[in-house]
């Protein structure tokens, strides 16, 4: 009996000193990560002050602790009452190890693993209402959200969030500011600032966007959010970070044709979204990150066999009013057949199509085994824009008709565009259309939207989502030219870290403002970034032109990979990305400086065996090719050059 009850009592430190460390000092609870690396500390102060309730991030390195994000703010003050001072502790929960592996139809890998500890810290207020923190640790970062536990049918709403994200000065950031809200906007779509000092205010009062990557006291941080469901609003980052602290900031009411409110409510219980920072000292970390899906809700879909992502043709780039014009669209139905691409995309305004109609073209489409997937606005109220169809996705029985319709007809997935608002009745508009899509075996592609947070993970029907800056934009912005270059490099460090992004990209033709990026950055942009859907922007012609090896190149590329490594680069600078499939692995390098750049590729992560790799590189000059093939082995390097605002793309096939 004394045998066993010293076992019990190993085991009982062995947890303590595995999970928490066994800190026991009053009014503070923590939880590391599983290695022992990072660990976030909540704390409790009795002065009942607006900062009364905090955390920190400490990363353990070598042999010295280092403060990674200082004591920041936490509480929710609800209509019922506050949820920051006056709070007294309730219980810790046991550290709960978790530890999960799924599969992801789109994203850097299909293949996923989820490693964390966790605990929930409980509190009452005043007023004996309870919230939760929950804490949780990983190996890269760390990640908290509130829940209120109690079960009440009564509607409770938050009227302000108090979090905040402590981030030590002296480092450089890359952020986005918030959009103005105008007629097409928020939509995520404006620069990333280049490397600016950390708590630098955004240039407009509506502040920053989601990402925030930063660079601070030897560690690279990116803070996002994450399994935001119908019951919140979407968060944005307030203009005034005095001493680096980043204090979220709700909606803005003018958002949505001012529609809803920024305020969020809910009965209870009831959770807010996760809060994230990926934390790593090599931009390896930040780059390869599956966090955004590891702290989301699984798959609620069952069998999503139907889902299947791929690359698609697509008129309204190269030429706008083609997607109401039957002819233009069914020879981007033809080139998709010929290129081997699965879909192809019917843009605005096809429900006043000229020369034939919308059925006759997905008859067509089907007949030639190219699937059709088409456009929606999503107005409704909270948009004024005036292109159709409109007011079916924010009508549900309408939406539930238009799916049933689209689905007996064979159209494999929708565009739905212009939400303009991160309010929480948007958000649960998004829920919606993703649900009742699924329903009807609809693929789904959000534009001029709100960031991902995790919803291809629960809803895997939702392949892409546009938030960025990008390709039409050379339709539109006379300064997209001059800034697309380096603003290209920043996105793969940032916006596409946290989802599927749909560029558009891979555009060798001039639009209104003529393309500074070479030919060889354009094709890089296929792997640079990932898109469950890849939208290839061009006219027919201009790839029916490409020499054999970069056409050959796009007929073949994937859009599902099973790995994705971080391999060079520098935010604003240039990126070099590989990614697997199968046994083969395509590499994507993008320079974003007007200067040559030269670098060398070390393969080590090729597996045994012999491959032969054929590089596609910048030509003699922008617009123009040269092609390059040799045999290569893990302890191979690989020599490029590219030319300012160049790039090159590689496939590895295994011998």
């Amino acid at each position: 009996m004394k045998n066993k009850t010293y076992l019990n009592f190993c085991s009982a430190v062995l947890m303590c000193l595995l999970f928490t460390n066994c800190s026991r000092d009053e009014g503070k609870w923590e939880i590391s990560s599983p290695d022992q690396t990072l660990k976030i500390i909540l704390k409790l102060s009795d002065d009942n002050s607006e900062t009364a309730l905090s955390y920190m991030v400490s990363s353990n390195s070598g042999t010295q602790s280092d403060t990674v994000i200082g004591f920041s703010p936490l509480g929710i003050l609800r209509n019922d009452g506050t949820f920051v001072k006056d709070l007294s502790f309730m219980s810790v929960t046991q550290p709960t190890r978790i530890d999960e592996s799924y599969t992801m139809l789109i994203g850097k890998s299909t293949q996923c693993v989820n490693k964390a500890n966790e605990i929930t810290v409980s509190f009452k207020n005043k007023n004996n209402a309870r919230i939760n923190i929950i804490l949780r640790a990983y190996d890269n970062g760390v990640a908290f959200r509130y829940s209120f536990p109690d079960s009440e049918s009564t509607v409770y709403t938050i009227n302000k969030e108090l979090t905040g994200f402590q981030v030590p000065v002296g480092g450089k950031a890359w952020m986005a500011p918030y959009d103005k809200v105008t007629q097409y906007a928020p939509a995520y779509e404006t620069y990333y600032q280049d490397g600016i000092n950390i708590g630098a205010p955004a240039p407009g009062k509506e502040g920053w966007g989601f990402p925030m990557l930063f660079n601070t006291k030897g560690y690279w941080m990116l803070i996002s959010e994450a399994d935001l469901d119908e019951n919140y609003f979407g968060s944005h980052l307030e203009q005034i970070a005095d001493n680096g602290l980043y204090r979220i900031r709700q909606p803005e009411s003018e958002e949505g044709e001012k529609t809803g409110t920024v305020n969020a409510s809910s009965t209870l219980p009831w959770k807010t979204p996760w809060r994230f920072i990926v934390i790593g000292k090599t931009l390896n970390t930040i780059v390869e990150s599956n966090m955004t899906y590891n702290l989301s809700a699984a798959n609620k879909l069952g069998d999503v066999s139907w889902v299947k992502p791929g690359r698609a043709s697509w008129s309204w780039w190269s030429d706008h009013p083609s997607s109401r014009m039957y002819k233009p669209l069914k020879e981007f139905v033809d080139f998709a057949k010929k290129m081997g691409w699965e879909y192809s995309l019917v843009d605005a305004n096809w429900d006043i199509m000229e020369g034939g109609n919308i059925e006759q073209l997905v008859k067509y489409a089907n007949s030639q085994g190219v699937g059709i997937l088409m456009w929606y606005n999503s107005g409704g109220s909270h948009n004024s824009v005036n292109e159709r169809p409109r007011d079916i996705m924010s009508d549900p029985v309408k939406r539930k008709e238009e799916f049933k319709r689209l689905h007996a007809w064979g159209v494999k997935g929708v565009k739905v565009d212009f939400f303009q608002s991160d309010k929480q009745h948007i958000i649960r508009l998004y829920h919606d259309i993703m649900k009742d899509a699924a329903e009807n075996q609809i693929m789904v592609n959000f534009h001029g939207c709100t960031l991902p947070r995790g919803w291809s993970r629960t809803y895997p029907n939702l392949v892409s989502m546009e938030a960025v800056r990008g390709e039409e934009q050379y339709s539109f912005s006379k300064e997209y030219p001059e800034m697309a270059p380096w603003h290209n490099t920043i996105l793969a460090f940032t916006r596409n870290v946290i989802g599927p992004m749909d560029y558009t990209p891979v555009a060798f033709s001039d639009q209104q403002f003529p393309h500074m990026t070479s030919y060889a950055h354009e094709l890089a942009l296929s792997i640079v970034f990932e898109s469950g859907i890849l939208h290839f922007a061009d006219r027919i012609k201009s790839y029916d032109n490409l020499p054999f090896e970069p056409k050959n190149f796009l007929k073949d590329v994937p859009t599902v990979w099973d790995e994705t490594k971080f391999i060079d680069g520098y935010p604003g600078k240039y990126v070099v990305i590989a990614r697997r499939k199968g046994n083969n692995w395509y590499i994507g390098g993008i320079n974003g400086e007007k200067g040559i750049k030269e670098i060398t590729i070390k393969l080590s992560f090729l597996g045994k065996g012999t491959y032969e790799a054929t590089i596609i590189l910048d030509g003699k000059d922008s617009k123009s090719f040269a092609t390059e093939k040799k045999e290569v082995k893990t302890d191979s390097n690989i020599q490029i050059k590219m030319l300012g605002n160049g790039g090159f793309t590689g496939l590895i096939k295994k011998i």
